[in-house]
């Protein structure tokens, strides 16, 4: 069973913690191919090892394990396995027609564990953040330096990637959304309006959080940009 509790609650008597990297975790299994593809990828024509978001899918039980490491550890936030799992990014894999399925399943595996470490202590809730990565692709600037205006992608191509990601982190259970690891504003803003427009039209509201990569003392993202 589901327990929801209002995070904003929590946060007004107590810090949360956030847990760690998943990949970092992921290496001590030091997975195979075959351990990535699962039965479900089988026969893909492309190398899947490398392919973290799609263990949620071809090898829950060790997304499972990590997220119950973090939590037993003291976490109170933990994040969904998510960070590449939108079309852009699994276009790299041929896997961009499993993006849905890949948010739905890594939520729900990240609400179960939540949930059960909720269930032994109901004084210090878990919560559950679907996170959205950066991408591999930027808006600001043109990949190809002989072509400044060139883009590889548009700003609407951006936006439905993310709704599609949002919509399996919310039917999965999440309890808020992470835009994270943002090193280009526009990307940022395309995923913002993709929440907001989805949001919108379920009648829903849940809280966003959005971390930056700052590549030095200027304060200024990869992409020149302040906060």
């Amino acid at each position: 069973m589901t327990i929801k509790k209002d995070i904003r609650r929590e946060l007004e008597s107590r810090v949360l913690v956030m847990d760690g990297a998943m990949g970092s975790l992921l290496q001590e299994y030091k997975l195979s191919e075959k351990d990535f593809r699962g039965e479900l990828l089988r026969d893909a024509t492309r190398d899947q090892k490398g392919n973290n978001d799609m263990l949620s899918l071809t090898n829950p039980n060790i997304i499972f394990e990590i997220h119950c490491k973090y939590l037993e550890a003291g976490a109170d936030i933990i994040l969904t396995n998510t960070f590449n799992a939108n079309s852009i990014s699994q276009t790299d894999y041929d896997t961009q027609h499993l993006v849905y399925k890949m948010n739905k399943a890594s939520a729900e595996i990240a609400r179960k564990a939540a949930d059960k470490y909720t269930g032994k202590n109901p004084e210090k809730p878990r919560f559950v953040a679907g996170t959205l990565g950066p991408t591999n692709k930027t808006l600001s600037l043109s990949p190809d330096v002989n072509d400044p205006g060139y883009r590889s992608i548009t700003f609407d191509e951006v936006k439905i990637a993310y709704r599609v990601q949002v919509e399996g982190l919310i039917d999965g259970g999440i309890d808020l959304l992470l835009i994270e690891t943002i090193f280009d504003t526009l990307i940022a803003k395309a995923a913002i309006f993709a929440i907001d427009e989805l949001l919108e039209e379920r009648g829903l509201r849940l809280p966003l959080m959005i971390s930056g990569t700052i590549t030095d003392a200027s304060g200024r993202t990869l992409s020149g940009q302040t906060l």
